[in-house]
């Protein structure tokens, strides 16, 4: 009994069908707790990718003249769920990886869906192997694609998957095509399902470039007054606090407990859940609120889901559940800003950040409490 009070007491994202790159996931058993992914600020790309992916838009036009509105968070979108942006591995100054990244030998063995053979293309000069083919470099390509697509991004004369400024901008060209306009959200999905044939991989890549494009703006908030302004920003004063499962209340950010779904717990960090930092930043503007996010939903003027999230302004809390419509399945809630995007505590392992609403799955609408 006691466990399950804890479980209910915070706040946490439910799983949802978006994948994981299939190579990552198989290289690494990635588990997570769903939801919107790990990460999802600019602080989340090592510095050296982050160039690699503006260069890349910079440089584009050369080589996909027609291409419209590629921008770096749709490489990162795609970085993110190919290798995390090559976390962990060594990015030199002209942009080489080492260790250099693989995926997994595409030999029909059944392993992560993979049932089909790829023959060798490259006699294993960028995947290491004569024996059949594999995925290379940060964004993953088969060394049959980089023929194609392959281009020198960092000035060296040669075209290297393995190189963050090569990758980047062969990603570029590889999701130009002919000429797309990816200011468009049709021609944006196309390019990213011809990268990978998947519905699940697209839903995700687009989840991380709407979190990558939310993050990288500021709120405006000349025309938020009064107490909304209060809780917006005592929110935003926590920006960059870790996310801690259990974590935070009234007066602010505090050890968590044990443990998530996926095993991650609080108990060794000090910050915020979701519900904790919603309760903080109310607490500023003199409003107590319940500690569970459900609880939290009926607090004040409830707005339901089915009128979009359009009717919400800055201030209202804005939930998310696993069968919207059904409050009793709210898993999630976040302060809204104005212009899709809100304040959020995610999931384990990120820190307190802006999200665009529409990031996470099951929008379940908003309670008005200013």
């Amino acid at each position: 009994m006691i466990a399950l009070l804890m479980f209910a007491a915070v706040c946490c994202a439910a799983p949802v069908s978006g994948a994981i790159g299939a190579y990552v996931a198989l290289k690494t058993g990635i588990v997570d707790d769903g939801g919107i992914a790990e990460g999802g600020s600019v602080a989340d790309i090592p510095a050296r990718m982050l160039t690699a992916y503006k260069k890349a838009v910079q440089q584009v036009g050369t080589y996909v003249p027609k291409c419209q509105g590629m921008r770096w968070q749709i490489l990162a979108g795609i970085a993110k769920v190919e290798s995390n942006h090559a976390v962990g591995h060594n990015i030199a100054a002209g942009g080489d990886i080492t260790p250099k990244i693989y995926g997994v030998l595409l030999n029909g063995s059944g392993a992560g869906g993979n049932t089909t053979a790829v023959a060798d293309t490259d006699g294993g000069k960028w995947d290491g192997t004569a024996n059949g083919e594999r995925a290379v470099g940060p964004f993953q390509f088969l060394p049959s694609t980089w023929k194609s697509v392959g281009e020198d991004g960092n000035g060296d004369k040669v075209a290297d998957p393995h190189n963050a400024d090569d990758a980047a901008l062969g990603a570029a060209v590889y999701l130009c095509g002919s000429g797309r306009n990816l200011t468009q959200r049709a021609q944006l999905q196309a390019a990213i399902l011809q990268y990978n044939h998947s519905a699940a991989y697209v839903a995700n890549v687009l989840g991380w470039i709407d979190q990558y494009t939310a993050a990288a703006k500021d709120p405006d908030l000349k025309n938020v007054t009064g107490t909304a302004r209060t809780v917006i920003e005592a929110a935003l004063s926590q920006r960059g606090v870790p996310y801690s499962w259990g974590g935070g209340g009234t007066n602010g950010a505090s050890y968590g407990i044990c443990c998530s779904p996926s095993g991650k717990s609080g108990a060794t960090i000090k910050g915020f859940d979701c519900s904790g930092l919603t309760q903080y930043a109310y607490a500023r503007a003199g409003i107590r609120l319940p500690r569970v996010a459900a609880a939290q939903a009926g607090m004040g003027r409830r707005i339901p889901a089915g009128l979009g999230p359009l009717v919400l302004k800055p201030g209202d809390l804005v939930f998310f559940a696993t069968a919207p419509g059904r409050d009793a399945t709210i898993y999630h809630v976040g302060i809204y800003l104005g212009s899709g995007q809100m304040v959020n505590a995610a999931r384990p392992g990120t820190v307190v950040r802006l999200d665009a609403v529409e990031a996470m799955s099951g929008y379940a609408g908003g309670a008005r409490l200013l």
